[in-house]
């Protein structure tokens, strides 16, 4: 398999692994260095490799963004057994086709004067590296694992470990 293929296999399994998880956190580094996070709404896109998020361009979080831009996003789907650590770099994205492609009626919520709101933005994250933990969902598949670690003295692995680096 060429490095291309594992890379495009990696960007579909990180893709896969946070499709149907709709709320993100996004941490940010405020500028005294303190960790900062809130959630987020993913933007409904086939992962290539970026990640989108509407944001208001007068928040704070872009202040934060625009004097570090590293970043952590997570996801969690505890009913699945789920959980996706991203890394990347963040930007602030005003394009309007951009804007309009992910706009959706409810985001007048936040922005009332809808897309032509003129704090209306986007956080493009491109993502440099994603850490995942997936294990099957099935109580009894745990507690097989869980016994089976207890009885041989192993240590108990519920389920996939994987670093990605896209």
């Amino acid at each position: 398999m060429s490095q291309n293929e594992t890379h495009q296999d990696d960007i579909h399994k990180l893709g896969e692994l946070i499709q149907d998880i709709g709320i993100a956190m996004l941490t940010t580094i405020d500028d005294d260095g303190t960790l900062r996070s809130r959630p987020m709404q993913t933007q409904d896109d086939k992962f290539e490799g970026t990640l989108w998020f509407f944001t208001g361009a007068s928040s704070h979080k872009v202040l934060e963004v625009q004097h570090e831009a590293r970043v952590n996003v997570s996801y969690a789907a505890p009913d699945k057994n789920r959980y996706v650590s991203v890394s990347g770099t963040a930007t602030l994205v005003r394009d309007k086709a951009k804007i309009e492609e992910f706009w959706k009626p409810a985001y007048k919520a936040w922005f009332p004067k809808g897309q032509d709101d003129p704090d209306v933005a986007l956080l493009k994250i491109d993502v440099e590296q994603a850490e995942y933990w997936d294990s099957p969902s099935s109580a009894v598949v745990h507690m097989i694992g869980f016994v089976k670690a207890v009885a041989t003295g192993q240590s108990y692995q519920p389920g996939d470990n994987e670093k990605i680096n896209l």
